[in-house]
Formats: structure tokens, sequence, C-alpha cells
């Protein structure tokens, strides 16, 4: 079912181009007692119109960014408390039909070894990542006709049946190409998470001129998640990739997306991803891209995509190095990938051709466990929890709870439970000790009956129930 639609000239999309362009001008040099009311409708934990979001991006004095990233920070605390969620990639196949500039894995990149996991290989690669203590995966393919919608159910029917000891995968999202509504259904049947179409840039000119192939059709993957959402899959993650086109633009860009699923469907995305362009194998678009975004503009961006959607997940992948992670993760991130490998078949094997069967190079390779420890040293819960997904809420009735800011109350049991998990079955000694004195300070903090009814949860946990939930 795998579709090339060719694009109508005379199709309206939801990017206003113009107006976009428009709104940065005009927005330039603003009033630091107009970024002050914008800051503080954020921290009211109400989303952002795009004038605002223009305004905030035009900030350049350092102090007036100093309070962006502050408030970023406290919004996401506010909301989501201090949990950071993490998951593993595992990419299925790079065969692909489309000839992009920017990427790896483009069909004339003659340096990239295709491969496409066999269900045994998958399996395999699905206990590796179980052995080491994931719980959450993000399956990945490239664009090619065998990457069917029934290939990509079977495939996560295989991850969702592998179990090593008591452990298995509990929620599987899905970063593939777009479907037609047919399509998304059959992957839907299957029980995924979130399904996510990067548009990678949200400026029309420059997608046709970086894009070769289906994919070139802009508005065919624009209205991707529309389709997703029509065939009942009603968590969906949009995402740019920054550097191909300017930053402030994309950040437009994605806020435009959210507005537009919000008033088409009531309920915006899950996840917003903001992955920065990366080197790849034979690919020199990489090497020297038009509009490179600077660790401080990068910072920015997520700060204020934090504050223009303060209720939506915001995704930090391993692309970046462990100590920009480290200091981005303070601006409202709330999801991370560690662990991670994304060359196909190399978590089960060892390979020194990882780069030549990768979509790009990752700049954090820290195994997860001193991701876990790095991050409770600092005082974050990382989850696995994938409770609200299993106990159906997701969409919009996730977002009834999200966007009072209850989410934190919901999750932050579930996170300790899937934590304490992880200490019990997996964590190194030091990561154990670390562990067990973090739970215990985050129990003290709780009041009476949750209290209680946590300590019982734990207690069952030790000795030897698993994916206990609320």
């Amino acid at each position: 079912m795998f579709t090339f639609v060719k694009e109508r000239e005379d199709i309206k999309t939801f990017i206003p181009q113009e107006e976009i362009k428009e709104l940065l001008e005009r927005t330039k040099n603003p009033d630091p007692v107009r970024v002050r009311e914008i800051i503080s409708k954020s921290l009211d934990k109400q989303r952002l119109e795009p004038e605002e979001t223009a305004t905030l991006l035009n900030v350049e004095d350092k102090g007036l960014l100093e309070e962006i990233f502050e408030a970023a920070g406290k919004l996401k605390k506010r909301i989501y408390g201090n949990r950071i969620v993490l998951f593993a990639p595992l990419y299925i196949g790079n065969y692909c039909v489309n000839d992009c500039v920017y990427c790896g894995f483009r069909i004339s990149n003659r340096e990239i070894f295709r491969k496409t996991l066999s269900m045994d290989e998958i399996r395999k690669e699905v206990e590796s990542l179980l052995e080491k203590g994931h719980k959450r995966l993000i399956v990945v393919y490239g664009e090619h006709p065998m990457y069917s919608p029934e290939f990509i159910a079977k495939t996560i029917e295989v991850v969702y049946s592998t179990r090593v000891g008591k452990s298995n995968i509990r929620r599987v999202n899905v970063n593939a190409a777009p479907q037609t509504i047919e399509g998304y259904r059959i992957i839907k049947s299957v029980g995924i998470g979130t399904f996510q179409i990067f548009q990678e840039t949200y400026h029309y000119e420059t997608y046709k001129k970086l894009h070769k192939g289906p994919k070139a059709n802009f508005a065919w993957r624009l209205y991707g998640l529309d389709r997703a959402m029509m065939a009942g899959i009603d968590d969906v993650g949009i995402g740019a990739l920054f550097g191909l086109y300017d930053w402030k633009f994309e950040v437009m860009g994605l806020l435009y997306h959210t507005i537009h699923l919000e008033e088409r469907f009531g309920v915006g995305p899950h996840t917003i991803s903001f992955p920065r362009l990366k080197w790849a194998v034979n690919t020199p678009f990489t090497e020297n891209p038009p509009y490179p975004v600077s660790d401080e503009d990068f910072k920015k961006l997520v700060a204020i995509i934090r504050l223009s959607v303060p209720y939506t997940g915001m995704i930090l992948t391993a692309r970046e190095p462990s100590e920009l992670r480290d200091e981005v993760i303070k601006l409202g991130v709330s999801q991370i990938d560690a662990g991670s490998s994304i060359g196909i078949g190399s978590y089960s094997k060892k390979d020194r051709k990882v780069l030549q069967k990768s979509q790009f190079m990752l700049g954090d390779h820290r195994p997860l466990d001193e991701v876990i420890k790095e991050l409770m040293k600092k005082g974050y819960i990382p989850s696995f929890c994938t409770a609200c997904y299993r106990a159906g809420r997701t969409g919009e009735h996730f977002m009834e709870f999200a966007i009072p800011g209850f989410v934190k109350n919901f999750c932050t049991p579930n996170a300790l439970f899937t934590l304490k998990e992880y200490l019990e079955d997996f964590a190194s000694d030091e990561t154990r000790k670390i562990g067990n004195e973090l739970i215990m300070k985050e129990v003290e903090k709780m009041d009476g009956v949750i209290k209680k009814k946590v300590l019982e949860a734990l207690e069952r946990i030790e000795q030897g129930e698993r994916d206990v939930r609320f």
C-alpha cells in the first residue's frame, strides 16, 4: 500500500509562508514588558499565538533570554514534574526510494549498507534492548514499497511478543512514511503508541529543492498526520529538522501545525521533536548545512517551543552530545532516548561498520545505565511509564489531564514503579543505590493515602511483581 501522490499546486496548506515572514519581521526588537506578558501567559499553561511566539523568537537581550530559559524549566516541572521518559530507537530497514540531499539513506548513496531486518533479527534486537532494561521503543523505517502497512504491523507484533524473563516492550511508537487512511488503520490495529512524521522543513521552496522522489510531495507529507487522526490514531508526533532553513521559521511552522491539529481534531500533537542536522556517510550537504543552528540558538528554540505549547511532550534525541543534552533538558524536555544505536541490527551485534548502516551520526553514546544514573544525580526521575497509553488516556483524553497540569500527579507514582523495576532487574550497584535513595525522597513528598499505596506497590515490586501501575 505504498502510495505515490502527485502534488497539486493549488492545494492551500495551513502553513502561511508569507505571514510567518511578516510576523518575524514585525516583532523584531520586542518590548521587554510585552515579552514578560507572553511568558506569564505561558506559565498560566496557555498555548501561545503565532505573534507571541514570533516575539519570543526575536528576543536577543541576555537577561530576557535567561527569563525565557527559567520559565521553560519552571513550566515543564509544573506540568510534568521532574520525570524524564526514556526510550530507544529501533531501525527496521534503511531501503529508500527518495533522494533527499541531507539524508544518509537517500537512494543515490552507494556507500550505505542496505539492510532490512528479518523477523528473527527483530526478535534478537528486541531481546538485546530488553536485557538492558528498555520498555519503550520507536521503530523506524525507510520509505520503500517493502515497508507496507502490513509489514510495519507484522514487525510491531514481533516486538510486542518478544520477552526476556519478566521483561517486555510495553509501548511501540512509529516513525515511517505517510500512509493512506486505510494504511494507518492497519498499523493502528496492532496497538501502536504515537505515529511520528517530521515535515523536515516547513518552508515550501526549500522543501521542494531538497527532496526528490515521493517525499517531494509537500502537501501529502504535511497532511499525513491528519490522515492518521482520521484513522483513529489520536497520538501523533511532529518535528522539523533544524539546519535546512531558518530555525525561527521552523519553530513557527511547528506552532502552526499544532494549531491546525487543535482546530481540526480538538487535540494537538502528543510530542514535538527538534533534531539538528548531523553528519552522515557520503552526504556532503551535512558537512556544510545552509542554515546551521548554534548551541545557543538550539537552547533558545527548545525553550520557546516549550513556552509555546506548554502541554505537549518534547523529545531531545541522542544526536546531541551528552554535555549539551544535560543543558537542554533543563529547558522543558520531557523525553529522551538513551543507550541508542541507529545502525541496522547493531543492538545485538557489534559492528565496525555501524556508520555505514546509519542514517546519521549520534552524539551521545552513553549506555542506558549511565544515562539513568546521571539523570538521578541531577534530581530527575527516569521513567519507562506506559500507564496512560494502556489505560486509554491518549489523544484528547490525555490532554484533558495534561493541559490543567495534572500529569505529574498521574505519572510520578507510575514513573517510580518503572524506575524501581529497572533498579531491581538491571541497574549497576551504584545506580541502584542512587535510585533507591531518590525513590524514598520522592515518596516522602507524598501525602496520606497516595504515599501508603505507593509504598505498598514498591514492596510488591521488590517481591518480584512486575508491571505495577495505578
